[in-house]
């Protein structure tokens, strides 16, 4: 019983211990509005850009065509591969082959045309992730450029992504703003190339 009792008691001293080392909700070291002062932020809806920006939109455009047409043309040679094997199995089944050797040709020839169908698939896929990859890149790149101009009137000590920030008020939001500016830009640039083709 009086280990019991002095187990107690000292469970309790350790919490009150505990408690007077913890500072209370009014004596936070860093309050909210030490925070905020001095420090200007805003942020981007990077999801925005890439629907609502000019640039953004058109790339993407290209390489849903792209991967369209590469798909449509997997497609077809896959369909052709198919209907040359089915040929082959049944002339196979009816006989349909003068010699042994004549078969075996024929189905060395539709595994080179596999091999050759496999090795285009990859390669389509390697030219649209490195064009996909590229076009990330001249989009960061494209941001980054603007908001290096853009900043240097606003003058933000922060610009930071939305999509990492659990809650950020409305006021501090200038995407449309980025967008606009990017656009304007963009727009710029190609009427310049425009001009200059003609």
């Amino acid at each position: 019983m009086k280990k019991n009792l002095a187990l107690v008691l000292f469970a309790a001293i350790a919490l009150t211990a505990c408690n007077n080392k913890n500072p209370r909700l009014d004596e936070q070291v860093a309050t909210s509005d030490s925070i905020q002062t001095g420090l200007k932020i805003a942020y981007v809806e990077v999801d925005s850009l890439m629907t609502q920006f000019d640039f953004a939109k058109e790339k993407s455009a290209e390489l849903e065509k792209k991967s369209l047409n590469a798909r449509n043309t997997l497609t077809q040679k896959g369909n052709q591969l198919q209907a040359a094997a089915n040929n082959f199995q049944q002339k196979l089944q009816n006989n349909g082959f003068t010699s042994r050797e004549q078969a075996e040709g024929v189905q060395q020839a539709l595994q080179r045309q596999q091999n050759d169908l496999a090795a285009l698939q990859a390669r389509l896929e390697n030219e649209l992730a490195s064009e996909q990859q590229k076009f990330l890149q001249a989009l960061q790149d494209s941001l980054n450029n603007f908001l290096t101009v853009y900043n240097q009137d606003k003058k933000f000590d922060f610009i930071l992504n939305k999509g990492s920030i659990l809650f950020a008020g409305k006021k501090y939001d200038i995407t449309q703003e980025v967008i606009n500016g990017l656009n304007k830009r963009y727009n710029k640039s190609t009427s310049v190339k425009v001009t200059k083709e003609k």
